[in-house]
């Protein structure tokens, strides 16, 4: 088991990586990656360094970075199954939480070049 961070974990969000980071004890310990598509945070991936498992962090991660969406009047589009799994068990995000579609996976897949 890991140690407890000495401070309180801090999430910023990076628009130049597209990305939600969180920092611990001065550290990267993980992020959460997304795009934009009009009003929606389109989120594809999440995912906390070996190092810190177990501490709650990616919980910590997606609520700020959901927290974020909604001060900004934005939608979440939970593609990231943890991100989707988050929302399954926090329906106090639904009033921002849109569907992934068909057309928003094609959009993602030319966003990322896949």
């Amino acid at each position: 088991m890991t140690q407890p961070p000495a401070t309180p974990p801090t999430v910023e969000r990076i628009d130049a990586r597209h990305r939600y980071a969180i920092q611990v004890d001065g550290s990267t310990a993980g992020f959460t990656a997304y795009r934009d598509r009009g009003d929606r945070r389109v989120f594809f991936h999440t995912e906390i360094d070996e190092a810190y498992a177990g501490q709650g962090l990616a919980s910590v991660l997606v609520r700020e970075a959901l927290d974020d969406v909604r001060r900004a009047g934005l939608r979440a589009v939970p593609v990231c199954p943890y991100v989707a799994k988050f929302l399954k068990k926090h329906e106090e995000y639904a009033d921002v939480t849109d569907p992934v579609t068909p057309e928003i996976l094609e959009w993602l897949d030319g966003q990322l070049k896949r």
